[in-house]
């Protein structure tokens, strides 16, 4: 029997780069024509995180929140099961955090609000845009077909990415919403990298901006309340 220490990633991995990206060109086919509503519904979400108006924490986070729901059981539990027995695991973490981000927006504590003067508020708004615009091109221009893209609100890189950055425009309550995102973030860089994949850094340095970013700093650049 082998020592433990003489395994690599790729001994773990239980699928092959080919079936991992025939996954999404599935998962798309069977959810058709849902990414044209979704990517009306981004639309406005941006609109409404840009230009905020007193009701916009509830309305960004319950979106945001339903995606993360979404996943876990339409990505998750529907498809990404099927190659990868961990994935049941993936969506119970998915849920979890979509469940707490619906919370949040509820609790009246999590209002987003931009400032074009503070730099933690820029990386949270360009983490926003990379998941929801440069993620998805990223990947089409790795030589992917476009029936395999990612979108935000439907598939977990993007999403996560654009949750990120949402953290980062919020108070304290963001400390007990970014754990599951990060991790996240380690699992698919690694699932990535391992697989061979040239885009495995986007949510490796999503992740590591965001907690750069989001250290406690002495000024308060927005308010939360």
């Amino acid at each position: 029997m082998s020592e433990w220490w003489t395994y690599r990633l790729s001994d773990f991995l239980l699928f092959s780069a080919d079936t991992y990206y025939r996954l999404f060109e599935l998962y798309n086919t069977a959810i058709w024509p849902a990414h044209i509503v979704v990517l009306v519904l981004s639309g406005l979400w941006f609109y409404f995180l840009i230009r905020p108006k007193p009701w916009s924490g509830k309305l960004l986070f319950t979106f945001l929140g339903t995606t993360w729901l979404w996943i876990a059981w339409g990505y998750h539990v529907s498809h990404f099961t099927s190659v990868n027995w961990a994935a049941s695991y993936y969506a119970i973490g998915f849920a979890l955090e979509g469940l707490l981000l619906i919370l949040a927006g509820g609790s009246g504590k999590a209002r987003p609000i931009p400032s074009n003067t503070h730099w933690t508020s820029r990386v949270g708004t360009g983490l926003i845009g990379f998941g929801l615009i440069l993620q998805p091109l990223i990947v089409l221009l790795s030589g992917r077909p476009w029936t395999q893209i990612e979108l935000f609100a439907l598939a977990p890189d993007p999403t996560v990415i654009a949750t990120l950055g949402i953290l980062l425009l919020v108070g304290r309550i963001r400390w007990l919403l970014l754990p599951i995102p990060i991790i996240w973030c380690l699992i698919s860089s690694a699932t990535l990298w391992t697989m061979g994949a040239s885009e495995f850094w986007m949510t490796l340095c999503a992740a590591g901006v965001a907690l750069f970013a989001v250290r406690p700093v002495h000024k308060k650049p927005y308010s939360v309340y």
